[in-house]
């Protein structure tokens, strides 16, 4: 285990507000982890399907010819080396999709955070300085466990619960409200 996960669950709060029997009313899972780097990487590998498709570069090609065509017109050729930059960062973005996902989440002000994560019977509840979100189990209309986490999808969006925050107990009442 990396030491930042030492450090999780050396910082595990009030990590016995569980009980074990996954049929009582009163379950309740309360931890807090850390945002830090592996976490949102666990995130991205197991939630995002990579598209290899040669399609993902067509917004960057067309930036780019956009930007190439401006150049033979009166407009201002500040406008179409404008392009011609975005059409080359859009570009690599599609190429660096995981590296460049990473950055925007270790610069957020939710990076290297810590998080309280509370399961029971309303539903999985995330809390830190900046987030205090409910996810009702009503709300959950599609569900996959992966080999490291839960991907759950809502009407609109996606969200990843990692198992290395969990429990067994955790895991087995996650399971009983998603089957």
């Amino acid at each position: 285990m990396s030491e930042s996960h030492n450090q999780t669950e050396a910082s595990t709060i009030n990590n016995v507000a569980e009980t074990d029997d996954t049929n009582t009313v009163g379950f309740s899972y309360i931890k807090e982890y850390i945002l830090d780097k592996s976490h949102f990487e666990e995130t991205y590998d197991q939630s995002v399907e990579v598209n290899l498709s040669p399609k993902r570069y067509l917004k960057a090609i067309a930036f780019t010819v956009a930007g190439f065509l401006m150049t033979f017109t009166d407009v201002t050729p500040y406008l179409a080396y404008f392009f011609i930059g975005l059409g080359g960062v859009e570009a690599l973005q599609v190429r660096f999709n995981r590296a460049w996902w990473l950055m925007r989440q270790m610069i957020s002000k939710s990076a290297n955070n810590p998080v309280t994560i509370t399961i029971n019977e309303q539903g999985i509840h995330s809390k830190s300085n900046y987030i205090d979100h409910l996810l009702p189990w009503t709300d959950i209309c599609r569900a996959k466990e992966t080999d490291e986490g839960f991907l759950l999808t809502t009407q609109s969006l996606k969200h990843y619960i990692s198992k290395r925050c969990l429990n067994d107990a955790a895991i087995a009442f996650i399971n009983l409200k998603l089957n």
